[in-house]
């Protein structure tokens, strides 16, 4: 079976699919076979944004199929080396389903105290309630804004708890939603700067995958 990455939140807004997006285009990138589960079937976002892909001709190409239930995209997993869970905008009972099934966790979080708590309650309740090891579960600050102090301190905050936070911070920009609507990722967006921040995050991602891998 190949291997899993979830990117998950417990509320909407924290740029969940940007991740997800980004962690597929950089797999496939290196040759890994990539598939990106969409797992909000109301919405259906990865779904639409493969489309714009397509009709761009824009390589590499990924693949993305919506699932009604974690079981179903676990049942396909097998024909890929790489499938990243883009969980729903919320939590529901298939997130801690999700985490289970996957080599490592991200949890997306924006800097307010709105978005950091929620973030720290849904990883306490993998690890407490749901078994999850404690290594296998990251935060990553995104959606920020440009206040340096504003990152550090979100940063200070998350690095109380017992979770590793991973390195950078990718600000929301313009450039991401202009990429994203023609079909591009983060890390393919078309302006340096931003595009620089959101490679470091997603770098330090693959790193903590590889480090649990061993």
């Amino acid at each position: 079976m190949g291997d899993k990455i979830a990117v998950l939140s417990q509320k909407g807004g924290v740029g969940k699919s940007s991740i997800a997006r980004a962690l597929a285009v950089a797999f496939a990138g290196a040759g890994w076979q990539t598939e990106i589960a969409d797992m909000d079937i109301d919405q259906g976002t990865a779904t639409a944004w493969q489309q714009r892909r397509l009709r761009n001709g824009i390589e590499p190409s990924i693949t993305v199929r919506q699932f009604g239930s974690v079981a179903q995209a676990l049942s396909k997993a097998d024909g890929c080396d790489m499938m990243i869970f883009d969980g729903a905008p919320h939590a529901t009972k298939a997130t801690a389903a999700m985490a289970k099934a996957s080599d490592l966790v991200i949890i997306p979080t924006g800097l307010a105290l709105d978005d950091l708590e929620p973030t720290v309650t849904l990883a306490n309740a993998l690890v407490d309630r749901e078994g999850l090891p404690t290594k296998r579960i990251v935060f990553a600050l995104n959606q920020t804004g440009s206040s340096q102090l504003e990152i550090t301190e979100a940063r200070e905050y998350l690095e109380k708890t017992r979770f590793s936070v991973l390195d950078g911070a990718i600000p929301k920009k313009p450039a991401f939603s202009r990429a994203h609507d023609m079909g591009l990722s983060m890390i393919e967006a078309q302006y340096k700067a931003p595009r620089e921040q959101a490679v470091q995050l997603i770098q330090a991602a693959i790193a903590q995958y590889e480090m649990l891998k061993g």
